[in-house]
């Protein structure tokens, strides 16, 4: 039981860093080759990988819907707005929610942090 996390790239490494220390499996789009990708394009790369997309950007709260209303399906996006959360709480939250997730569960679904636990 758990996801795994695609890392956009406006998330500290330190939050990848920590995580991957906490054994939670994650892709960063810099890793992947696709740290230029506009946005839409990259959380379709995200779910051809079958990952949930993790992003601090603000763009991502406006293209998830635009995805639903177009037919398009996605893995799921977490999203947290980088002055309302520490690195660890968000660290904590997205341990969490890796790995108590089942792949699927947030399919078509915008989680905010921090997590309401």
């Amino acid at each position: 039981m758990s996801i795994r996390l695609y890392m956009d790239v406006h998330i500290h490494g330190s939050v990848t860093k920590a995580l991957r220390e906490r054994s939670v499996d994650i892709l960063t789009a810099q890793e992947d080759g696709a740290d230029e990708l506009e946005d839409p394009p990259l959380l379709l790369r995200a779910t051809e990988l079958g990952c949930v997309l993790v992003t601090q950007d603000d763009d991502f709260l406006a293209i998830a819907p635009l995805f639903l209303q177009s037919g398009l399906t996605f893995n799921g996006v977490i999203y947290s707005h980088q002055q309302k959360i520490t690195l660890r709480q968000m660290i904590e939250d997205l341990e969490l929610i890796a790995k108590l997730s089942e792949s699927g569960d947030l399919i078509d679904q915008v989680e905010y942090l921090p997590w309401s636990r």
